[in-house]
Order: C-alpha cells, then sequence, then structure tokens
C-alpha cells in the first residue's frame, strides 16, 4: 500500500498536468511506481494503480522531453476477425497508414464487446500512434486512461453509445434500413420479415427502426412474428428464415440486416423448394464482395466500410498530430444496390 505521509493537501497540486515526479509526491509512492503505471507495467498492486490513475484522471499527466516518441503505427482492434466485412475495413485503414508511412497493427478481442483486463496496459507499454476500434465500445476507464496519456482513438460502427467525447464513424443504418424495406413496399410485398443483428448493436436497431418506419409509412402493420432476432451470422440467418417459411402465412420477402445473415436465408429458401426472387425476394445489408456472386445477386444496402476505416484513420492521425477535429461523430451515406434477389410477390406480377 502506499504511504500517505509524503502526499501533497490538495491545496498544493500544481495547476495543469502534473510530472511523474510531482504524481508521486501526491500519492506518496516512489517515481519507479508511477513509470510502471504510465507505461503499462502489471507489477503494480491494485489499489496504488487505481489511486495513480485518479490522480492522472483528474490532473493530467505531463510527460518529460526525453520520453519515448510512440510508435509509427495504427492498432486496429476487431471484437473479431471472420469475414469480407473485417476485410474491407483494414483495406480503408491500409490506405490511410502507407500515405502516412505508419504501420497497422490487428488486434482481437475474441468476441468480447469491450476490451478485457490487461488491454489498456499492453497499449499503453507500446505506445502506438493511435487506436482504432471496430464493433466494439471503450470503458470509460480505458477511454480516460488513453485520453490521459495522449493516445488518440477512433471507434468504427460502434456496437454501443459511446461517450460524448469519444469520436467515431459510422454508416447512416436508419436510412439503410427504410430504403430497403421501401424497395419490397414498392415492389407490392407486404409479408416483410426482417432479421436483426445483436439488440444491443446501435447499427442493428437504427436498421430495424427504418424498417418499421417504412411500413409506418406504407401503413402496413408490423406482424410480431416476422421480427426475428439473430447475430449477424448466416448460421441464424439460416435458423430463423426456416422458422419464417414454416409459418402458415410466411413471409413473401425477408430483410436481412446484413448480407450473412442473407446468405442463410438463401439456403433456408433452397431447402424449402423455393427459388429467390420468384418464390421470396431477399435484402441484405453491407454489400460485401460475395453479395454479387450469390445466385442470384444479392440486392442489398451498400456500406461504405472502406470509407469508413480510412476516415477513422485520417482522424486518429489529425488527433496523434495535434489537431482539432471537424467533428466527433462522422456519418456516411448508405446505399441500396439493387440486383437479381427481389422482385414483385407472384400475386403481384404482370403477365
Amino acid at each position: 500500500m502506499p504511504s500517505t505521509d509524503r502526499s501533497l493537501p490538495a491545496d498544493d497540486v500544481p495547476a495543469g498536468p502534473l510530472t511523474s515526479a510531482q504524481i508521486a509526491a501526491h500519492a506518496g509512492v516512489s517515481l519507479a511506481t508511477v513509470s510502471k503505471v504510465v507505461n503499462g507495467r502489471e507489477d503494480v498492486a491494485p489499489e496504488t494503480r487505481a489511486l495513480i490513475e485518479d490522480i492522472i484522471r483528474r490532473h493530467g499527466h505531463r510527460r518529460q522531453k526525453r520520453a519515448a516518441r510512440p510508435a509509427a503505427v495504427l492498432e486496429l482492434v476487431f471484437r473479431q476477425i471472420r469475414d469480407s466485412y473485417h476485410i474491407e475495413i483494414i483495406k480503408g485503414v491500409q490506405r490511410v497508414a502507407r500515405e502516412q508511412r505508419l504501420a497497422v497493427v490487428l488486434s482481437e478481442l475474441q468476441g468480447r464487446p469491450t476490451p478485457g483486463h490487461g488491454w489498456v496496459e499492453d497499449v499503453l507499454y507500446r505506445r502506438p500512434t493511435g487506436i482504432i476500434e471496430v464493433y466494439s465500445v471503450l470503458t470509460d476507464t480505458q477511454s480516460g486512461q488513453l485520453r490521459s496519456r495522449g493516445i488518440p482513438f477512433v471507434l468504427v460502427d460502434p456496437n454501443g453509445e459511446p461517450a460524448h467525447a469519444s469520436p467515431s464513424v459510422g454508416a447512416s443504418n436508419w436510412s439503410g434500413g427504410l430504403s430497403a424495406t421501401r424497395h419490397l413496399l414498392q415492389l407490392g410485398h407486404r409479408r416483410i420479415a426482417v432479421i436483426t443483428g445483436p439488440e444491443h448493436a446501435l447499427a442493428s436497431r437504427a436498421r430495424v427502426d427504418g424498417y418499421r418506419t417504412a411500413m409506418d409509412t406504407a401503413g402496413v402493420p408490423v406482424d410480431p412474428v416476422l421480427v426475428r432476432l439473430g447475430d449477424y451470422r448466416s448460421e441464424e440467418g439460416l435458423r430463423h428464415a426456416r422458422e419464417l417459411l414454416r409459418l402458415p402465412d410466411p413471409p413473401t420477402a425477408v430483410f436481412a440486416c446484413n448480407d450473412a445473415l442473407a446468405l442463410g436465408v438463401y439456403r433456408a429458401a433452397a431447402e424449402a423448394g423455393l427459388r429467390i426472387p420468384d418464390d421470396l425476394s431477399v435484402v441484405g445489408f453491407d454489400d460485401l464482395r460475395p453479395a454479387r456472386w450469390t445466385v442470384p445477386p444479392l440486392t442489398t444496402v451498400h456500406q461504405p466500410l472502406t470509407e469508413m476505416a480510412a476516415t477513422a484513420a485520417t482522424m486518429v492521425v489529425k488527433l496523434a498530430q495535434g489537431q482539432p477535429l471537424a467533428q466527433s461523430r462522422v456519418e456516411l451515406a448508405t446505399e441500396l444496390v439493387v440486383r437479381d434477389s427481389t422482385a414483385p410477390p407472384r400475386g403481384e406480377r404482370g403477365s
């Protein structure tokens, strides 16, 4: 436990960020202990670490001029890496990294919605130029630790509500859900099912809100049995579509809230002996490369993932250079791409 006899009264704390020596004096610990915390070392008692982090959070930390410069690295952190979505993100970050002569390092959270214990300490030890966090959200403590060390970060497509001060980049998910559903309504569909992403994901909720708005505006009631909670995996699209197609009054169209779910719907339709779009229309979301190679090619909402990632990387570089951001939240437009997986329902087709 840190001793308290060397602690400074609150009134004696200097204005502005504190040096490591001043933090050590205020906390009643050694300079070496402060250095360990500042640089992400783990061999510090939790109580002592919490005390030092609290002082840094309240007063800031002024690094010495001789301190090591940040590594010329952009750290790209994924919740998990599994499909073309992540490849498009990587491409966007790499494009900016090449222009800035930076390397890109990939990290995976193994499916966790927020980084786990020890993640921040590892980042503080590496001291990257900046961090791009994809489809996850930092805790308030983690955000505060990064800010206090001058390590900028930007969130891409965060799955939760980012803190007000956390810069983020996303897409117009509500408009995308609206345009996908309106397209099906304009073709004459009324029994339109939706297979969502995770309930906690803001992007998924926005897409479903767009679906509901389109249905409500058209005066078409939303049948609760046609709203299915998924998790962005093809297996979930398959499972839900099987159940939907076995209903006494099955849907004539499905809006899948990402392309992976849509692929699951394709398989369920094939198992049921149905043809797309003759017997069932399908719309996806993302417009990943496989969408144009499915049979038939998938109608989907284009989400500019590469541009989103490049925008986030540019924001991180600006922050690392001490430049202010024009806006902390950037939202890029989505666009419906009509291919061959949608058509009027059988009863609405002309001869």
